[in-house]
């Protein structure tokens, strides 16, 4: 393994600038390896809230937020301001990690409960920002055992909603019956084509096959006359952010549930620059690298908020991206930021984006949330599972998951607690990190800081 700085192979280099003809493309595989999963959380908030019919303009200006920030972000990544940002291959994308608590905190709520979200997610990423330079001190807390059970319970606290999904929706968006057969083949085609490509596909195929799949659903249900333009017609070519679209509501429970949330997506991402870092550069990952990174988390996040756009994250995926491409060039990285950018900056692929009927939807994020479960399967790959370790992770992930199942099991606590409880992710964190500084490591587990 090398050290910071001793990268022989130039494309393991982050400094490393391929010529165009190589990063521009490489840094479009990067965007559509993510893309339905950035936009996806603004769909699901959305829908939570009971935006529907008449509601297509804000649910437009959610989703074109979610392109734009994530390539603002990914740009304060990869290239940096002074100590904010990793300066690695690392894209930004609103975060999956938040969508547990997120979606309670807006039921039913319409834009009041933008305004209530906006608001605690411009104080938590204030305070994600403010812990950065923790980072260094706080890291032999975060070893793979807990950023790896912390990454499989975002993901298999989210499955339930995909299910849902493809099987209809919520019936507030007007979607077919509830379980309806045709709801679940409108899913399956989009499961069918996406696993098709990525386990026979090659190249920008089988990377962008989340994508294809969804396209391919799309398509199916545009044959049948699932698919309403209407909000494309009227959406403008041009638009520039608006700021605070939907007001700020300050509320306790918000902001408190944010501020918790941060610390999961903190470990989160944490773990994502360990595993870029040893992946990509076959080296550690440096204090700065990590401070840098959970700074950029919480920047970007506050600056989201204050633009109607969802709190962001590091994505696992392009983790794995870099892994299997072997370049790990943050300039390639930075070029697919530009494009997002662009992307952001057009209403009309906003509104092309939620003509999607929710069942196609439903069937890719069955499968996103799915690798995002895998994902934390396979950062617990390198734990050493003696009896001690089998105990945090069977504590943490039956505790979590369990509250998150059952919610009326805490139904007397107060509205924050219960939120908080019934999310899955914060419970089964505390867990994870309080057991692992609290129980002895006698049995030689593999219990080491996330580098």
């Amino acid at each position: 393994m090398t050290t910071a700085g001793e990268t022989l192979d130039p494309r393991r280099d982050p400094n490393h600038f391929p010529p165009l003809a190589e990063a521009i493309p490489l840094g479009i595989q990067h965007i559509l390896a993510m893309f339905v999963s950035n936009v996806t959380p603004a769909l699901l908030v959305a829908g939570a809230a009971g935006l529907s019919t008449g509601d297509e303009d804000v649910v437009v200006t959610l989703v074109q937020a979610s392109m734009l920030f994530a390539g603002i972000a990914t740009l304060g990544q990869t290239h940096g301001l002074g100590p904010v940002g990793a300066r690695l291959p690392i894209v930004q994308g609103t975060s999956f990690a938040f969508l547990p608590m997120m979606l309670p905190l807006v039921a039913g709520k319409g834009t009041e409960g933008l305004s209530i979200l906006f608001a605690g997610a411009l104080v938590g990423g204030l305070f994600h920002l403010s812990l950065a330079p923790l980072v260094k001190r706080l890291r032999f807390a975060l070893p793979p055992l807990v950023t790896g059970i912390v990454v499989l319970l975002i993901g298999l606290s989210l499955v339930r909603v995909g299910i849902q999904y493809a099987a209809g929706g919520v019936p507030a968006m007007g979607t077919p019956a509830y379980g309806a057969p045709l709801s679940w083949s409108l899913a399956l085609v989009t499961i069918a084509v996406t696993l098709g490509l990525r386990i026979f596909a090659k190249g920008l195929l089988g990377t962008a096959s989340v994508l294809l799949g969804l396209i391919a659903g799309y398509v199916v249900a545009l044959a049948i006359g699932r698919v309403d333009f209407g909000a494309v017609g009227e959406a403008a070519w041009i638009s520039t952010p608006q700021v605070m679209p939907f007001g700020l509501q300050f509320t306790f429970a918000a902001v408190a549930g944010f501020c918790a949330m941060v610390l999961v997506s903190g470990i989160e991402t944490i773990g994502d620059v360990s595993a870029i870092a040893e992946s990509g550069a076959g080296r550690e990952a440096t204090d700065k690298e990590l401070t840098g990174a959970v700074a950029a988390d919480g920047l970007g996040t506050a600056l989201a908020a204050v633009f109607g756009a969802l709190p962001n994250s590091s994505f696992s995926q392009n983790v794995g991206l870099v892994a299997m491409t072997g370049v790990m060039s943050r300039h390639v990285v930075a070029l697919g930021a530009v494009f997002l950018i662009i992307c952001g900056l057009v209403p009309k692929i906003g509104a092309l984006i939620i003509s999607i009927p929710i069942e196609v939807l439903g069937g890719s994020v069955i499968i996103m949330f799915g690798m995002v479960a895998g994902a934390g399967i396979s950062m617990l790959s390198s734990v050493t599972w003696n009896q001690r370790n089998l105990l945090i992770a069977a504590l943490a992930i039956s505790v979590g998951l369990g509250l998150q199942l059952e919610p009326e099991a805490v139904a007397g606590l107060p509205e924050l607690p219960r939120i908080l409880m019934t999310s899955g992710v914060v419970p089964a964190a505390f867990l994870a990190v309080t057991l692992n500084l609290l129980m002895p490591n006698r049995e030689g587990a593999l219990s080491s800081p996330a580098h």
